[in-house]
């Protein structure tokens, strides 16, 4: 026999004026498949809070994990930056932490080379280091023309991003600032 909801009877419009809910915004325009859907932050094994990692605005996240995966992300109502509100982006960074095409290991590709390869972290980290001090010291000036003191790197250059936080960017600048460098940016400014 066939069931309510499948029936004539069962009909969306049918059921509004049997319940009273003329408007359709109750429980009579919903089916039976979304009446047994349930939400997957009621399923979660655990919340997080976090910060959204997309602009310096620090929006609030909440992070709903389950099995040790992220399966959802929402807006944080007890941040008093956001107030429970992300923006699209944010609203999506879910899909930045799941996605099947997240770099998860370090390439490089050597010069000249056509194709990457994978190396430790650490490994990349030395790599970075060096080169950093071999610019810092190739594009050194200690003095100008005229015998005024610079000591000044023009090997080095800083352009940060706006998915850092205040406190990094100080830091970041209070780095390269020790180093020498004079060309430091955020791409905020620009």
């Amino acid at each position: 026999m066939a069931s309510k909801d499948t029936t004539f009877l069962g009909w969306p419009v049918l059921r509004q004026l049997a319940s009273g809910d003329f408007l359709g915004r109750g429980t009579s325009v919903t089916s039976r498949r979304t009446r047994h859907v349930e939400a997957r932050t009621t399923t979660a094994d655990r919340v997080v809070q976090s910060v959204c990692p997309y602009c310096a605005v620090g929006c609030g996240q909440r992070v709903f994990v389950k099995d040790e995966k992220v399966v959802q992300i929402e807006g944080d109502p007890d941040s008093p930056v956001s107030r429970g509100r992300l923006c699209p982006k944010g609203a999506a960074s879910e899909q930045l932490v799941n996605s099947p095409s997240r770099q998860t290991h370090v390439l490089y590709r050597a010069p000249r080379a056509k194709e990457f390869q994978r190396i430790e972290l650490d490994q990349a980290i030395d790599m970075v280091a060096d080169r950093f001090l071999e610019a810092r010291q190739h594009g050194w000036q200690e003095f100008d023309d005229k015998g005024r003191r610079l000591r000044r790197t023009m090997g080095i250059a800083s352009l940060g991003g706006a998915t850092l936080d205040n406190e990094e960017n100080y830091l970041i600048k209070k780095l390269f600032t020790a180093a020498g460098a004079i060309q430091i940016e955020n791409q905020a400014r620009i």
